[in-house]
């Protein structure tokens, strides 16, 4: 069962990212703070709900907060500053535009970098551990598959609307006939055996 709160302060905030592993589109992070009460049944690591619950429960979601922040980092800063960096900084710009600031951070996974001398910690899974994070996890997930349903207007050819960027079969076979797009992330391994691609768009 999701806990609320990991700490004792009064404004903790939760933050998650999504795509981080796709080849092409933004790595998107969302950052909550939820409101004294806060309880969603169906409510999960974005990665444990289907795409139908996801949606559903968002609006939910976005009635329970007490602040909540989207970000989407584009291909540009993930190849400039790797994408470690760029899920980090994401989550980061989010959670300064929160109001209030909050005073405790807890965010997922193992690697963080503070923002504003504001206290943190990073939780394994924190997704499956903590409603603030799971609540960002879903935030992230469905912004960002929205972000690469209106991409895929521009390169149908590609299925984002289907696979999202994620390295399948068919996105990689795509990108060995068509070449890259301006939405492909250069710095990634974008074939298996990395041929050379010599036409962009």
């Amino acid at each position: 069962m999701l806990q609320f709160n990991f700490s004792n302060h009064l404004h903790e905030c939760g933050t998650d990212e999504a795509g981080r592993g796709c080849l092409a589109g933004p790595v998107t992070a969302a950052a909550v703070i939820l409101k004294d009460g806060f309880f969603i049944e169906a409510l999960n690591d974005s990665k444990q709900l289907s795409e139908k619950t996801r949606f559903s429960i968002q609006p939910l979601i976005e009635t329970q907060v007490l602040s909540l922040a989207v970000v989407h980092l584009e291909p540009e800063i993930i190849d400039e500053i790797n994408i470690l960096n760029a899920s980090i900084k994401a989550m980061q710009e989010c959670i300064v535009q929160l109001q209030p600031i909050p005073n405790f951070i807890i965010v997922d996974g193992n690697r963080f970098q503070p923002i504003q001398n504001i206290p943190y910690q990073t939780i394994v899974k924190g997704d499956a551990k903590y409603m603030s994070i799971a609540a960002a996890s879903v935030l992230a997930k469905n912004h960002r598959d929205l972000y690469m349903d209106r991409i895929h207007e521009e390169f149908p050819m590609y299925n984002w609307k289907k696979n999202k960027g994620y390295p399948t079969v068919e996105h990689r076979e795509a990108i060995k006939k068509y070449g890259i797009s301006p939405y492909h992330r250069k710095s990634f391994r974008l074939l298996p055996d990395q041929l050379r691609m010599d036409f962009e768009f």
